[in-house]
């Protein structure tokens, strides 16, 4: 979990209130973070992942100050019209398409303001951007940017100016290789021809996202007084909710919010929107999670504890702008909790007595997990949700997947239905690290049943283990070996028989079977397959169907 350093007299200014240690240690526990320590001066504290907004100094002292009761509900911020704009290019929509940008005006800045400011841009950048590959972020002297600024798709050859602490010009191709934020980042525009650029009116260069900003017009000073904030990615959503982060931040700081017209080549969006999100509350369905009997007069208040705000007309929270982990009513449902205490809650002894052990199936599921890795394959964690992209038109087939009726982003609208695309996309996000790359994931896959009744749910669940290697020599001969030891291992006799696949390459691909049942697919991934994940390097692999293995197993 991130961790930031706080400076308790900001803090405290922020807040309207001190506290002693004692009891700020007990408040900031209790609130859902994990404090590591507090003196006179400073306040060091981990933030959960699911609360970027906590990262700032403004972030933590805004969720406390509501939490403690000094400054409760929901914070409106105003937003004015700037009148600038932001042009898009449309040759960005293969590369980095989409950008949420504001400027941010009146604020004095000092060393502590300035160090606030990169701290809460740096860790913003590991989590919430996931280390700049899902969003990017610039802060930028306004002062020093004529408009309208030009969201531009260059060649690298062509963007010359000088990088953050750089000593000289160089072109943004040499930046990947010379700078060090170019060596750590430039696998993010690994294979691009064209690389994105922020560039003003006068064709100064403000930055490359996701590498590097300008030493002349990238870089805030004392002598700063309105900055230009832009975030760049690929999902306009989590763009918007990044910059909502940064610019009620900045403005907790003392500064005013503007908003700028972004301008795509087939639509046109004002940023930021500040407005609060409405979520309905049932408040039978609150009380039934949480073991509570809360009513309609005590919701408003937990509500307001947590920094929401509560419209009585339709029974619905008003959510704050700023917050990315609201998506569903049980996160108001998990707000409540804490607001309500978690030293209210009563402990219970359940009415039936159990003597807990490990399932039969997770067991299994361990010890092949123990064999892979004596093998010196690396066991990696991968999401049930996904997209349908990555399921079927990436992979070359139609496969067809249990999409989200509500889903919030292309990212993920669908559950997976085989765990190979997963192993694909994880060899595509790891392309800068040394080869031969050898991993292996044990998941949940989701398909449509054929079973009925009131009780079912129309979809059934699959565990599959899924096996690839990528490097220059993997081929249908070293994945056949690891199949071949595994089923050893366990004593289940398997034959292999030719098939075709459209994500294989036809001849190098079989069905495995296990008497009569069909539980995997072996061989190698095909050109065109590779082509449409971004990788250079060929890749074998199997998926092999657990749940059928088990039973198989368990009737021996």
């Amino acid at each position: 979990m991130p961790t930031i350093n706080i400076n308790r007299r900001s803090f405290e200014k922020l807040v309207g209130k001190k506290l002693p240690d004692d009891k700020l240690r007990d408040r900031i526990c209790y609130l859902g973070t994990d404090l590591e320590s507090i003196d006179k001066d400073e306040i060091v504290t981990e933030i959960f992942p699911n609360r970027p907004d906590m990262l700032s100094v403004q972030g933590f002292a805004r969720a406390f100050s509501s939490f403690i009761g000094t400054k409760p509900g929901l914070v409106r911020y105003d937003v004015k019209p700037s009148g600038e704009k932001v042009m898009i290019d449309k040759n960005l929509a293969k590369i980095r398409p989409y950008t949420a940008c504001a400027i941010v005006k009146g604020i004095t800045y000092d060393d502590d303001k300035i160090k606030e400011v990169i701290q809460l841009q740096e860790k913003l950048h590991i989590t919430f951007g996931r280390n700049r590959r899902k969003a990017a972020i610039g802060i930028y002297p306004f002062e020093k940017i004529r408009t309208p600024i030009r969201f531009l798709a260059k060649k690298p050859e062509e963007i010359v100016f000088r990088p953050l602490e750089y000593p000289t010009e160089i072109n943004a191709r040499q930046i990947l290789s010379k700078h060090p934020a170019g060596r750590e980042y430039g696998h993010l525009l690994e294979g691009k021809g064209m690389f994105p650029v922020f560039i003003d009116a006068d064709d100064n260069v403000l930055s490359v996202p996701p590498i590097i900003n300008s030493h002349e017009t990238g870089k805030i000073s004392k002598t700063t007084k309105d900055v230009f904030v832009e975030c760049s990615g690929f999902n306009f959503d989590v763009l918007k909710k990044c910059l909502n982060i940064i610019v009620t931040a900045l403005a907790d700081m003392g500064g005013k919010i503007y908003s700028m017209e972004l301008v795509y080549p087939d639509k046109r969006y004002i940023s930021p929107d500040l407005r609060p999100e409405k979520v309905a509350i049932d408040l039978d369905y609150i009380n039934k999670r949480l073991g509570t009997t809360i009513k309609k007069g005590e919701l408003k208040k937990l509500l307001e504890k947590m920094g929401h705000g509560y419209d009585e007309k339709s029974s619905s929270a008003l959510v704050p702008a700023y917050r990315a982990d609201i998506l569903h009513q049980i996160d108001i449902a998990e707000d409540i909790a804490i607001a309500y205490g978690f030293d209210n809650f009563k402990a219970t002894i359940p009415s039936v007595a159990t003597v807990g052990a490990e399932s039969k199936i997770e067991a299994f599921k361990n010890k092949l997990a123990d064999l892979l890795a004596g093998l010196g394959l690396l066991q990696i964690n991968t999401y049930n949700l996904t997209s349908d992209e990555h399921q079927g038109k990436l992979m070359e087939t139609k496969t067809p997947t249990i999409k989200l009726a509500n889903a919030l982003s292309k990212e993920y609208n669908a559950l997976r239905a085989w765990v190979t695309p997963s192993l694909l996309e994880c060899f595509s996000h790891n392309k800068h690290h040394d080869y031969p790359q050898k991993i292996f994931t044990i998941g949940d896959i989701f398909k449509r049943s054929k079973s009925t009744g009131d009780d079912h749910t129309g979809i059934d669940e699959h565990v599959r283990l899924g096996v690839a290697i990528t490097s220059d020599r993997t081929d249908y001969t070293e994945i056949r070996q690891i199949l071949d030891y595994l089923m050893g291992k366990i004593g289940v006799a398997y034959t292999v028989i030719e098939t075709e696949h459209d994500s294989f390459i036809k001849g190098r691909v079989g069905r495995v079977l296990a008497g009569r049942k069909k539980i995997a697919y072996i061989g190698e991934i095909s050109p065109q397959v590779l082509q449409n994940w971004g990788l250079d390097m060929p890749v074998s692999l199997f998926e092999l169907n657990l749940s059928e293995l088990f039973l198989i197993m368990d009737s021996q």
